[in-house]
């Protein structure tokens, strides 16, 4: 049994039904995330439900005395001696990725009726390569960095000290971000060269490694660029005019595969536009939202918190994180900051702002103005929902209107 290891139940809830299926499950999301430590959980629940040790086979393929498995046959040689008589086997793979067309062995073991578990580099899990191969017979399961409710349970989980100020543990969380490990590193500074760290491992291990990238200057500017302007709308033709102006001449389907291959490596998450009045998508001026706010203040010297998109984009990773559909939505003239469709097909609409109030009431007029504006124009039933960080509650015009913490301890929900 793995000791030490704190369970995230959001996502060991999704795997419970599965835990016994030979449908291949694939744990995705960015490097560093706790996919690793997921595996682990669900190891320890197995062995906790009575599950014998013999019967579960784990292969890290990252760590000493594993390193070495890199082709298909050294993978399925290892597995055979790890096997302890015949039966059920639950099959835990880490890294897959660091083993050539693996695809073939695993698949056989989850047709002979093992339970497969799968981790690894997110550029490869989710190439056209796997898909081909493994279509119908995996399912994939996005992870992500630790929400803020995530981050104060493992605080608790390993003793560290939490501010009675939950005010103070929030900034404190938005400027170290959800990366687990970031946990274990006592200030600020060292953590945002862990964060760093991560974005060059990406780059080095899933995007280089991948492809030849024939532009590394761009590809960092688009980085950068992308990085910079999360929560904004975005134009790729605005993009491409300032990297001429930076002296850069690249054509705009080399920046599409930068953004593909940053998207594919989990950095950012692409969020298309959705015409409530056409029902059709926009796939023009986008918004991107980052994986963890960590990943801009560590790659930015100056630390000061633009509240606005920054609580735009945790509530998107709320949003994703709690499976919701989400697109940005366009309401006539005007737009919503979130369309979200849970997996019951039901919708809502959200407004996020840090506050709705103002320095005077002329200004707080204007404000409130602004965000219940979209609303007026959609008549159906669907419930409309104002997210700020108020303490005190706006309720207008049917409008709920909650606070964002609240919301990210599961105080309240959509």
């Amino acid at each position: 049994m793995f000791s030490a290891v704190y369970p995230r139940e959001k996502y060991l809830a999704r795997l419970r039904n599965f835990y016994d299926s030979d449908i291949i499950k694939v744990i995705t999301g960015i490097r560093r995330c706790g996919k690793s430590f997921i595996l682990k959980a669900v190891i320890n629940e197995l062995l906790q439900k009575g599950v014998d040790e013999s019967k579960i086979i784990y292969l890290p393929l990252d760590r000493r005395g594993f390193k070495n498995i890199k082709t298909p046959e050294q993978l399925e040689e290892k597995i055979e001696s790890m096997i302890t008589g015949e039966g059920f086997h639950y099959l835990f793979i880490d890294e897959i990725q660091n083993v050539r067309q693996f695809e073939s062995v695993v698949q056989s073991y989850a047709e002979e009726g093992y339970s497969v578990f799968l981790t690894g580099s997110n550029s490869y899990l989710l190439s056209e390569e796997i898909t081909t191969k493994l279509t119908g017979r995996y399912l994939s399961f996005e992870t992500f960095p630790l929400d803020f409710q995530e981050f104060l349970e493992m605080k608790k989980f390993f003793k560290l000290k939490i501010n009675s100020d939950s005010e103070k543990e929030f900034n404190e969380y938005i400027l170290n971000g959800g990366f687990p490990k970031t946990l274990e590193f006592p200030d600020t500074s060292t953590r945002e060269t862990y964060t760093r760290g991560i974005i060059s491992e990406i780059f080095e291990k899933d995007v280089k490694t991948r492809k030849r990238i024939s532009n590394i200057a761009v590809y960092e500017r688009v980085q950068s660029f992308l990085i910079n302007n999360y929560s904004s709308p975005f134009s790729i033709s605005n993009l491409i005019d300032c990297l001429k102006n930076e002296g850069f001449s690249t054509k705009a389907t080399t920046v599409r595969g930068y953004i593909d291959d940053l998207q594919k490596a989990k950095i950012i998450y692409e969020c298309n536009r959705f015409d409530l009045k056409s029902k059709k998508a926009i796939r023009r001026e986008q918004k991107y939202y980052l994986a963890d706010m960590a990943i801009y203040f560590s790659t930015n010297t100056d630390n000061r918190m633009s509240f606005g998109p920054t609580l735009e984009n945790l509530v998107y990773l709320y949003l994703r994180s709690h499976e919701y559909e989400v697109s940005v939505g366009i309401i006539g003239k005007f737009e919503c900051d979130f369309i979200v469709r849970d997996k019951n097909q039901s919708y809502a609409y959200i407004q996020v702002t840090y506050t709705l109030h103002g320095e005077d009431e002329k200004t707080t007029e204007k404000i409130k103005e602004r965000e219940y504006r979209p609303f007026r124009s959609i008549k159906d039933g669907y419930p409309r929902y104002i997210i700020s960080l108020d303490k005190f509650q706006d309720q207008q015009e049917g409008v709920h209107h909650i606070n964002a913490v609240d919301l990210f301890l599961g105080k309240v929900k959509i």
